[in-house]
């Protein structure tokens, strides 16, 4: 058995690919919704509503499941996350009518809270000094919504919607059977902790920080992850599969440039890249609010590449900060960045409804970056466990 100083690529990979099935079980949603909203009807806050509820699930879930996994390891809940994905995933083929879309989209966001059982599973595998790229690794995982995007609306055309759906569930039976099969938990070098102790970090003002920064790079990389088939559909009359392509490159480039994010910040620090991070993110939220496609898919493009960097630094910077702790802490700021990707589809819904147009809801976005700069500016200093809780932890050691 590898230890926790060798790292292991074997639990990585399992993780990982767990997470990429979960992502696209989840992803699936929003791919197929221009065809939901054609067959059952929907207005634009009804659709808005229906992407925004799996994410609720999936960010107020990550807060229980990151303690869980401290506790009692991330072979068994990263298991059960998946077990329970698996029911909603087939309940969304039958569904038919409003009020199921909803019902079974709430449950379905089960599969974007595992995330959070990720990151302890993962990190108690490496070293500090290696765990922003594997972290960044294990976030490829997102990458399953583009292979929800890119191919849940071919499937649907060819087979029917239901199987959108299908096929994701199909897949994460055969994952699970496989992650069950071969994932193991890191060595233990500290005891349980109590929920005293777990919830602790909560009581930290970094923790919070933290999540203001995930809100705005994971919950920005959510919501336009699942709003931009919405867009291209509304605002440039593309065909669903043509807004599913471009909404894969769109994750795929977000997801790939993640690692180096994290590996950026093992040279650099999480800090100094989030300096340059958010700016960058703001501009481009201005450039979208520009109704033309060439200039919203640079903006689009260039953000994706900036909060899929701000991504993989924010969680170096978790570990740093609260090293016995890392599933709790991973769970408030993966809320965080689930309920960044919850409110803006809502915000954009009315707003749409209210003016008619996506524009006002951009430049809000481009507001809230720039406050986040400000922040990461004030903060200054470098990662490190500074806070009590951080004595707490190396004298527990």
């Amino acid at each position: 058995m590898a230890t926790k100083a060798s790292g292991n690529p074997l639990q990585l990979t399992l993780a990982t690919g767990a997470f990429a099935i979960c992502f696209a079980v989840f992803g699936s949603v929003s791919a197929l919704m221009p065809l939901l909203k054609k067959s059952l009807g929907l207005n634009a806050f009804q659709v808005s509503l229906a992407i925004a509820v799996p994410v609720l699930l999936g960010s107020l879930g990550r807060i229980p499941l990151g303690m869980l996994t401290d506790r009692y390891g991330g072979r068994l809940i990263f298991s059960l996350v998946m077990l329970c994905s698996i029911v909603p995933a087939f309940l969304m083929g039958l569904v038919s009518d409003y009020t199921q879309l909803i019902l079974c989209g709430f449950f379905i966001g089960i599969a974007l809270a595992v995330f959070s059982v990720g990151v302890s599973f993962v990190s108690g595998w490496y070293p500090p000094e290696q765990q922003g790229y594997a972290l960044g690794l294990y976030g490829i995982g997102t990458g399953g919504q583009s292979l929800a995007a890119m191919f849940a609306p071919i499937i649907a055309s060819g087979l029917g919607v239901r199987w959108g759906f299908w096929t994701f569930g199909i897949l994460l039976i055969i994952w699970l059977g496989l992650f069950w099969w071969k994932a193991e938990n890191a060595p233990r070098r500290a005891p349980v902790k109590s929920l005293k102790e777990m919830l602790a970090p909560m009581r930290e003002r970094m923790s919070w920080v933290l999540s203001l920064y995930y809100f705005l790079t994971f919950g920005g990389f959510v919501a336009m992850g699942i709003y931009l088939p919405i867009f291209l559909t509304d605002l440039f009359k593309l065909t669903p599969q043509d807004a599913g392509l471009r909404t894969a490159g769109f994750v795929a480039l977000a997801v790939a440039v993640r690692p180096y994010g994290g590996k950026l910040a093992d040279l650099i620090g999480g800090r100094k890249v989030l300096i340059w991070v958010f700016p960058l993110t703001m501009v481009m939220a201005c450039l979208m609010m520009i109704p033309q496609i060439v200039p919203f898919t640079i903006g689009a493009l260039a953000m994706a590449t900036a909060i899929g960097i701000g991504n993989g630094a924010v969680f170096k910077l978790v570990p740093e900060y609260f090293p016995q702790t890392v599933g709790a802490v991973t769970g408030l700021v993966g809320a965080a960045g689930g309920l960044g990707g919850f409110f803006p589809p809502l915000v954009l819904g009315v707003v749409k409804q209210s003016t008619g147009s996506f524009a006002p809801g951009f430049f809000l976005l481009a507001l809230f970056a720039g406050a986040c700069w400000l922040v990461v500016m004030r903060e200054g200093g470098s990662a490190t466990p500074h806070t009590p809780l951080g004595k707490l932890a190396s004298s527990s050691d």
